[in-house]
């Protein structure tokens, strides 16, 4: 029996039910429920989702800056989580991108509660990959 992902891929920003968006100002933003598939054992947000959802969002907040023919691939995150949020809850994340050069994009990415307190501080490193016809967008997918 065939995978269903070799005729439809999953993606895995559409598993965690991200959502993406550019706020009024045109800041690059992505939100996520805090639903048990993204909760640890415990009930609290997965760091792991949490990283998940900031890189995630920086390779989104790099499409438009990348040139004809190339796409952004993240080589390097790293996090501070400095708040816990519970299952039941939702996070707001924000992009501000840092630097950008021809081959590199550096993102600091905010991840805020309902509350709109910080919960994580993360900082995720984008390598523009020059190669086939990428998709410009996530739209589709």
């Amino acid at each position: 029996m065939p995978s269903p992902c070799q005729n439809s891929p999953v993606f895995l920003h559409n598993l965690l039910d991200m959502r993406f968006y550019a706020d009024e100002n045109g800041i690059p933003c992505a939100g996520m429920d805090v639903s048990e598939k993204v909760c640890q054992p415990f009930g609290f947000l997965s760091g792991g989702a949490i990283l998940a959802l900031a890189e995630t969002l920086a390779g989104y907040a790099s499409l438009p800056l990348c040139p004809e023919n190339s796409c952004p691939v993240g080589i390097q995150i790293s996090a501070n989580h400095l708040k816990s949020v519970k299952k039941g809850g939702s996070v707001t994340a924000q992009a501000r991108l840092l630097n950008k050069n021809d081959l590199l994009h550096v993102w600091e990415i905010r991840i805020l509660d309902n509350s709109s307190e910080l919960i994580s501080l993360c900082q995720i490193t984008n390598y523009i990959k020059k190669g086939k016809n990428h998709a410009k967008t996530m739209d589709n997918h």
